[in-house]
Formats: structure tokens, C-alpha cells, sequence
């Protein structure tokens, strides 16, 4: 079998940061047009189009749609991740079940022969299909119902399925008489957008949108599955792999490659590696960065958990953590027990290759994680409230301290930084990258804002880099201060 060549081998070496930019914009953008996610993108990235087909498919199985309107990356997935659906959002909030299935429902309502349509005509045709489904439905005087499909119209909008030509979408939201609006079908747009695997109507099991080849079947799949989770995630653990994934992800060459095409740097530890991005875009949720009264909180909690490791880590508890592939097993049972049954066909169904027996093999590591357990993180958070001042969380969550915990420790969760258990959260290593994290209060006029710095007294210069959702950890960007790379960023007492 001819030897696979490397990747990026036609990219001239002074040219070679260019294309590793351009690679960053496809895996971080589900569509690149002419406007999104900016004017001058699309040009840059279709200059590389064959070069990167070429990568991508060999590195990651993945698929590059490019055409001179728009460039779409189709992935290969080889588990379920509940974080998938920030691609599916709205301002940042995650669209629920209601506000997907509307999605689809939306889509499916354009004929190939129609060029334009209104927005009323689009709800006439919409409705009796949303209506069809038990559970689901469209009441037309239910505000809740309006703005889910208000937030999936603008889904569409967004990503130019769908162009404005006339009216306003926002007055008809707001139920003024007479308010419509005329959409113009970008039926190209459209058919990307919507790429599954396999027809969805005939699936048996989720699994059937999954990856037909199992991560360990041999090792250039192994190397595949293990190139995927480098960019998918911000951080991947040898104890959550497959013996023979986790293998290809110690060897030289496998991380390096994806760093070769990406620019991005290669950081092993003890515990796993990370693709770490210097600047700090490779990413679809920045953290700590600017946010909002959550997103600090979370940051000063692990700064507040770093600090009870130090005075007490021999003290703490130390559970086993839960296997991922038992977890994702679970995931997949939860969503094949919402499949409908009515109208499959068997003969066509699928299941993939992810059936039970398989997703719930052992992982080939045991991994222990620290226990931080709720009271102590209740009054981690009290005492932040005590040294900043309930003010400084703004007014949504000043007289409710807890609330923003739980919304911090989904967040920290999402982001892979702590796993949730019944009494508390596990702390995952990577999460001691914010070890230095503290409250940068501005000399400025207070507007209920609290920023976040790193640390600059005594001369700590190992401020910890920023972690996403994705593949990769981005340098934090505080506004009173930058945070420099920490040189043991997930490295935790015991694993030298």
C-alpha cells in the first residue's frame, strides 16, 4: 500500500502560515460565504481549496465542499458530544429540542421550484407538519413557541439559506398587523447545510450518523480517530482512548501532523495531550477571556479549587472517573429512545457501528480525578461574593449565589474542565491552567463588571492559557492584563 504523504506538501514554506490560517477558519466556522464570517475570508480559504481538501481528507476523513459562493467542511464523527450543539445557537444560547426540530421542519418546507417566499406563506405550509408531530406543535399566539421559530429563522439568515428582500422579521415577532416579510431561497445553501450520513427516516439508532469505522479497528484508523479528537476537543486524555488510540496519540508524529496543518503547538503531559493555540482564535467558546458574570465566576472557582489543592490535596477524595465510552453508551440510548418508530422502513434501517457492546468497552487506563464536593463549592462562591461583592455579579445573579454556581459548573463541564458526579464535581487536570486566575478590578468607574487577570505580583509571569471546547487552548485575554503560557498547565501533584 503506497505510504500516505504529508500534510501541507505543495504549501511553500513562507506561505505555510497563511495556510495553516485558512485551515483554522474551516474547522472553526460551519460555513464560510462571502460575508460570513466576514468579507475577505472566503477568498483566503478558496486559494487553498485543493490543498486542503486533500489534508483534511487524509488527516481526519473529513469532506470539503468549496464552490466559489461558499465552503463547507463535513466531519466524520466518531461519538456523540453534547457540545455539538453550540453549532446549532442563537447569541450564544443553545437551541433546545423545539427550536432543531423547527430547524428541520423549516428546511424541509422549501421546494426546489420556489425562488422566493413569504413569511406567512412559510408558517402556512409550516404549521399542519409542526402540528403532525405529538409533543411538538405551533400555536401561533404562544410567545414561546414564536420565538423558537423566530431564532431558527434567523438560524438560516444567518448563514444565507435565507436572504431578506422585504419586511421585517423582528415586527412580525413582535405581532404588529399586517407585519410579514419576503425571503429569497438559497436552495445550494440550503442542501449543505442539511448532509447527513444516512436518511434520517430510516435510522434504527443514532449511531447510524456515527463513523462506520471503529477508532481501534487497526492504526491508521486508530491514528484518524486520534487526529479527530486533537481538534475536537481541548484536551484528550490517554484514560479516556482505546488502548490502541491512546497508543497512536503517544507515538511521535500523529499530534504533529495535525500541528503541521493547523500552526497550532503540541503540549504532552502525563495525563494527555493538547493542540495549544498562541493566538488564541482556534476556537468556538473563549475562556476566561470577556464574559459575562458566569463566565468570571467560573474562572475565580478554579482559581479558588487550585487553592484548596494546595493546602489540602492529600486530604481530598479521589474517585475513579466514569468512563466516557459507558457515558457515551448511555448518550446513545437516551437519543434512540426518542427515535420514532412509525414510518421506518427495516429494510433500510442502520445502527452503525456503535452498538452497545462496543461503545461500552473499557477504556485501556484507569484515571482518578480529585472530588470537590457541592458544600465546599457553595462556599467558594460565598466567599466570592464576600471579597467582590454581590454587586460585582451583576443583578441577575446577585441574590442568587448557588443558581450561578450551577450555571458555572455547567459551563466548567461543557468545557471539559470538571465531570459532574452525584455530590460535587471531579476536576479534570487541564483545569489547573487557571491556577493564577484572580479578580482584576479596573480603576475605572464600577459598572458591574468584573474582569478577570492573571496574576502579576511576585513576578508570576505563568499565567495560565486559555482552554475552549474545541481541539485546542487559546491565550487568555483579560481586559486588565495578558496571561502568558503556563509551563505545566495540566500537571497535577502525583503525575511526574
Amino acid at each position: 500500500m503506497a505510504r500516505r504523504r504529508g500534510p501541507a506538501r505543495t504549501v511553500d514554506p513562507t506561505e505555510l502560515g497563511t495556510y495553516q490560517q485558512a485551515v483554522r477558519r474551516v474547522l472553526t466556522h460551519d460555513l464560510i460565504t462571502a460575508a460570513r464570517p466576514r468579507p475577505g475570508v472566503l477568498d483566503q480559504v478558496l486559494r487553498w481549496a485543493d490543498q486542503m481538501a486533500e489534508d483534511l481528507r487524509s488527516l481526519f476523513g473529513y469532506t470539503l465542499i468549496a464552490t466559489t459562493a461558499h465552503v463547507r467542511l463535513v466531519r466524520e464523527l466518531d461519538e456523540l458530544d453534547p457540545t455539538q450543539r453550540q453549532v446549532f445557537s442563537r447569541k450564544g444560547r443553545p437551541f433546545d429540542r423545539r427550536r432543531l426540530a423547527y430547524l428541520c421542519l423549516l428546511l424541509a418546507a422549501f421546494q426546489r421550484s420556489q425562488i422566493e417566499i413569504s413569511l406567512g406563506d412559510l408558517v402556512r405550509q409550516f404549521t399542519p407538519s409542526a402540528n403532525a408531530i405529538e409533543g411538538l406543535g405551533y400555536d401561533p399566539t404562544d410567545s414561546a413557541h414564536k420565538a423558537a421559530l423566530v431564532d431558527a429563522a434567523h438560524w438560516l439568515l444567518d448563514r444565507g439559506a435565507l436572504h431578506l428582500s422585504d419586511g421585517s422579521l423582528e415586527a412580525w415577532a413582535r405581532g404588529h398587523d399586517q407585519a410579514d416579510a419576503l425571503f429569497d431561497i438559497d436552495h445550494e445553501i440550503c442542501e449543505i447545510l442539511f448532509r447527513p450520513a444516512r436518511p434520517v427516516q430510516h435510522l434504527g439508532s443514532v449511531t447510524g450518523l456515527l463513523s462506520d469505522a471503529p477508532g481501534g479497528q487497526n492504526r491508521e484508523r486508530a491514528a484518524q480517530r486520534a487526529r479527530r479528537l486533537l481538534v475536537e476537543h481541548p484536551a484528550v486524555y490517554y484514560a479516556d482512548l482505546e488502548p490502541e488510540v491512546a497508543a497512536a496519540l503517544r507515538g511521535r508524529g500523529v499530534a504533529e501532523e495535525v500541528a503541521r496543518v493547523t500552526g497550532l503547538k503540541v503540549e504532552r503531559r502525563a495525563e494527555g495531550v493538547l493542540l495549544a493555540d498562541p493566538a488564541g482564535n482556534f476556537t468556538d467558546r473563549s475562556f476566561p477571556g470577556r464574559g459575562g458574570a458566569v463566565t468570571r465566576a467560573a474562572g475565580l472557582l478554579l482559581a479558588q479549587i487550585a487553592t484548596l489543592f494546595e493546602e489540602s490535596w492529600a486530604a481530598l477524595a479521589h474517585l475513579d472517573v466514569p468512563s466516557c465510552a459507558r457515558e457515551h453508551a448511555d448518550l446513545v440510548r437516551l437519543v434512540d429512545a426518542g427515535l420514532p418508530r412509525h414510518g421506518v422502513v427495516g429494510e433500510l434501517a442502520w445502527t452503525g457501528s456503535g452498538d452497545a457492546p462496543a461503545a461500552e468497552a473499557p477504556p485501556g487506563e484507569s484515571a482518578r480525578m480529585p472530588l470537590v464536593e457541592r458544600g465546599r463549592l457553595e462556599a467558594m462562591v460565598a466567599d466570592l461574593f464576600d471579597e467582590f461583592g454581590a454587586a460585582s455579579f451583576t443583578n441577575a445573579w446577585q441574590q442568587d449565589p448557588r443558581g450561578l454556581l450551577d450555571a458555572a459548573l455547567a459551563l466548567l463541564a461543557d468545557l471539559r474542565l470538571v465531570r459532574p458526579v452525584p455530590g460535587g464535581v471531579l476536576v479534570a487536570p487541564a483545569a489547573l491552567r487557571y491556577r493564577n486566575i484572580q479578580g482584576a478590578l479596573p480603576e475605572r468607574e464600577d459598572t458591574g463588571l468584573l474582569p478577570l487577570g492573571p496574576l502579576t505580583e511576585d513576578s508570576r509571569a505563568d499565567a495560565p492559557a486559555a482552554e475552549t471546547e474545541t481541539a485546542e487552548t487559546a491565550e487568555a485575554s483579560a481586559p486588565e492584563a495578558d496571561a502568558a503560557p503556563d509551563p505545566a498547565p495540566y500537571e497535577t501533584e502525583g503525575t511526574r
